[in-house]
């Protein structure tokens, strides 16, 4: 309690240090004056922000030190980006409400932290993957401070809050269920990164500004850059998308339509034909002199010809560091099997196809990623079995399985045995899943259960309600 309070003491007079030498350095570049951003960071609710960041967030560096590596590196990220906010408040407090371009460019510093962020999880899965996807994700949540009313499309400030932080929490469950008996520090940077969200920011934004940022009414004006700004991608990498991937859609309305949005702009105006050209005489097939009707060989082998495929890299199949079964590559092959494994080592399957692997021992976790036609069967798996970027998987487990997660895949089937029938199954941007679980007879057929991939959203006392679709013969 006492380190508490001197870390808060300490933070405060270095704030108090910082706001007097800025009383005594000149004009302030965004606001127009020192005094102005002066008065904007002692604002209470720039104050609470600092108290906030300073409550919250070095418990998050502090499990992260601990841990090192990747886990260190995305949690500085969490702090920058925290950092940039907390600028970006003191600015609102001296700018007008800007217009969907400056929009863009007062969030751009923001925007490129979160990018930065993303792209940390992005390419081959590293041991870390859910730590970085879980504190990338939740810097959705900082999205908060661009909404503008109803009209800008997105939901109220809490409620964006709230619902960042599930759509990340996704990913830190997973980082709890791996952890959870082998290394309190991993679970310690978990609760801190919730607490920093829910209960942290969605209380400060509650308090201050539920119904958005208050801008200054007599404020400067932010100018839309004259170049095309590269934090509006034309087409987003995979989830998750950038900050500005909600604001972008309210940006483009003020933009000239493109593609279906010209067409049907076109179409409630009426004038659909006004641009087509005229067909004549000469034009008609039955009039045209350069065509006899035969199609030539030429013809025929140019569109015989076989697409070009993009070519994989070279097979793996290896243990490394003796800690992780690797099993890369493998095409046509149903014959791969780890015998001599432990609890210790985790198994990553990736870019396999028409393959069955065969895991004869317990091991600590399996990933089987952008796999295409893979069988695997297990015996015990110590944290989770995981699915990921695939089609057409089929999943045995002959012993116990804590956890099976299958994300964002096409076609999946697990067989269950009867220790595992406890097993708790996560799904996410996932259809066709079938669990296939033993009958009540011993030497009775399987019974195959469809796990629901539509469901039904009912606004109730103040929020969504949500239940899986239900069809008759289900």
């Amino acid at each position: 309690m006492e380190e508490k309070l001197i870390q808060r003491l300490e933070s405060a007079v270095l704030r108090l240090e910082a706001l007097s030498a800025g009383s005594h350095g000149g004009a302030f570049t965004a606001g127009g004056g020192g005094a102005g951003a002066d008065d904007a960071a002692r604002d209470p609710s720039v104050v609470a922000f600092g108290d906030l960041i300073d409550e919250h967030l070095s418990k998050l560096s502090a499990a992260a030190e601990v841990i090192g590596g990747q886990v260190l590196g995305i949690s500085n990220v969490v702090k920058e980006a925290f950092a940039a906010q907390k600028e970006l408040l003191i600015t609102l407090k001296h700018t007008q409400k800007p217009s969907p371009q400056g929009m863009a460019e007062f969030l751009k510093p923001l925007n490129d932290i979160i990018k930065k962020a993303n792209a940390m999880a992005e390419g081959k899965r590293s041991d870390y993957f859910n730590h970085l996807k879980a504190a990338g994700d939740s810097l959705s949540a900082l999205a908060w401070i661009a909404y503008t009313g109803k009209e800008c499309g997105m939901s109220m400030p809490i409620a964006h809050v709230e619902d960042s932080w599930q759509m990340a929490e996704f990913y830190s469950n997973k980082v709890l269920v791996e952890y959870r008996n082998k290394d309190p520090n991993h679970v310690e940077w978990v609760k801190a990164l919730k607490d920093l969200y829910v209960p942290g920011l969605r209380d400060y934004v509650k308090k201050f500004h539920p119904l958005g940022p208050v801008w200054s009414p007599t404020g400067k004006v932010i100018a839309a850059s004259k170049a095309p700004s590269s934090n509006s991608p034309a087409a987003p990498p995979p989830p998750p998308a950038s900050l500005l991937s909600s604001e972008t859609s309210r940006a483009s309305c003020s933009k000239p339509n493109v593609g279906m949005s010209a067409v049907f702009q076109q179409i409630s105006s009426g004038d659909i034909t006004s641009g087509l050209r005229k067909v004549t005489n000469d034009m008609k097939a039955k009039n045209r002199t350069d065509r006899t009707g035969v199609v030539g060989t030429t013809e025929k082998e140019s569109h015989a010809a076989p697409k070009a495929t993009p070519k994989a890299g070279p097979p793996k199949f290896e243990l490394q560091m003796g800690r992780k079964w690797v099993v890369e590559n493998q095409i046509e092959n149903k014959s791969l099997v780890i015998e001599d494994c432990d609890a210790k080592q985790s198994v990553y399957v990736y870019g396999c196809k028409n393959s069955v692997l065969q895991i004869q021992g317990k091991v600590n976790n399996i990933t089987v990623d952008k796999c295409i036609k893979m069988g695997v069967v297990f015996k015990d798996v110590v944290a989770a079995f995981e699915v990921v970027n695939c089609s057409s998987i089929e999943v045995q487990c002959q012993g116990s399985a804590p956890t099976i997660s299958v994300d964002n895949t096409g076609g999946c089937q697990l067989y269950l045995s009867k220790d595992s029938l406890e097993t708790s199954i996560s799904t996410a941007k996932s259809s066709e899943i079938n669990v296939m679980v033993p009958g009540a007879e011993p030497d009775g057929d399987w019974v195959e259960h469809a796990l629901p991939q539509q469901y039904i959203h009912v606004f109730k006392d103040g929020r969504f309600e949500t239940t899986p679709a239900s069809h008759s013969g289900g």
